[in-house]
């Protein structure tokens, strides 16, 4: 059976961690900071893990 080709644009958007979770960047962090508070701006500069149904789909995508 063929190997899979890991999908590029996924891969340099998601990081797996060393347990094996799926990491993400928050969107609504690249312009228009002026009117967010600190404390959002703060809040989406954390990476958010990847859950449920998504999770086995992106794993697949990505040869994990």
């Amino acid at each position: 059976m063929p190997k899979h080709k890991t999908h590029k644009a996924l891969a340099r958007r998601i990081k797996v961690s060393k347990n094996g979770k799926l990491m993400r960047r928050h969107s609504f962090t690249r312009h228009l900071r002026r009117k967010k508070s600190k404390g959002s701006i703060r809040n989406l500069k954390r990476s958010v893990t990847i859950s449920g149904f998504l999770k086995k789909k992106i794993k697949n995508i990505l040869g994990v």
